[in-house]
């Protein structure tokens, strides 16, 4: 519509500001045309309504003092910051501070191994774990009308990955906390869009760097360039 003036997008990627100067951690701080914290007060007031609901405040409260106890001697003065605990450390902790019994485990089937180990160190937490792989039920490909040149094994029927099974499945038994193993791109998507328990994330797939996506982020400006030429990454 002419003479309307179109709202900036958010672009806090974009802010070149270090830490202390960000307006988003201090009052006398600074922010670049994308800032939301200075562009967008009626969404971030709508958001900030949606903790006076009791059971969102204390799921923000308990992940709030969670973070928190990841870092070691936070008393000290100067601080320096010491973390000190891994992820599923504080995965068990955090589901511990709110009250959960039943967790949900969602896997891929290339993850099985580490997806029994996980399981015995739920269980020595004392959870119940229900856990689920991609495969199970054993919907094939076809069903979603694929062809058999986009199977990675072609020559007959394959199992297709079934999040939204994963999902109702755990939905289904009552799971109170969901915990995601290498699913796909896509497939963990649909598991968060179907799921109805909170679902967080113990590790990502990534088929190159050992489930470690951040390596080829990391060395993008370097011996993995190529990240940044959509046209040879498209080759491979």
């Amino acid at each position: 519509m002419k003479g309307k003036t179109k709202s900036k997008a958010p672009s806090c990627a974009s802010c070149t500001f270090d830490m202390p100067e960000k307006v988003c951690v201090s009052e006398d701080g600074k922010g670049g045309k994308g800032c939301p914290t200075l562009l967008d007060q009626k969404v971030l007031e709508e958001a900030n309504r949606e903790y006076d609901i009791p059971e969102v405040r204390t799921f923000a409260q308990n992940a709030s003092r969670q973070e928190a106890e990841c870092y070691a001697n936070r008393d000290q003065r100067p601080y320096i910051m010491q973390p000190t605990k891994t992820r599923i450390v504080e995965i068990c902790e955090f589901a511990k501070k709110m009250g959960y019994e039943r967790l949900g485990l969602a896997f891929c089937v290339g993850l099985a191994k580490e997806a029994r180990l996980v399981t015995e160190i739920l269980e020595s937490h004392g959870f119940e774990v229900l856990s689920v792989l991609c495969k199970a039920g054993r919907t094939f490909k076809k069903t979603i009308d694929l062809d058999e040149s986009e199977q990675i094994f072609q020559g007959g029927d394959e199992a297709m990955c079934n999040p939204v099974y994963q999902a109702k499945l755990l939905n289904h038994e009552k799971s109170e906390f969901n915990i995601l193993l290498g699913l796909c791109v896509g497939h963990d998507a649909l598991f968060f869009k179907y799921a109805e328990a909170p679902t967080t994330v113990l590790a990502v797939k990534d088929r190159v760097t050992g489930h470690n996506p951040l390596a080829a982020i990391y060395l993008s400006q370097s011996y993995y360039r190529k990240v940044r030429h959509p046209k040879i990454v498209s080759g491979e």
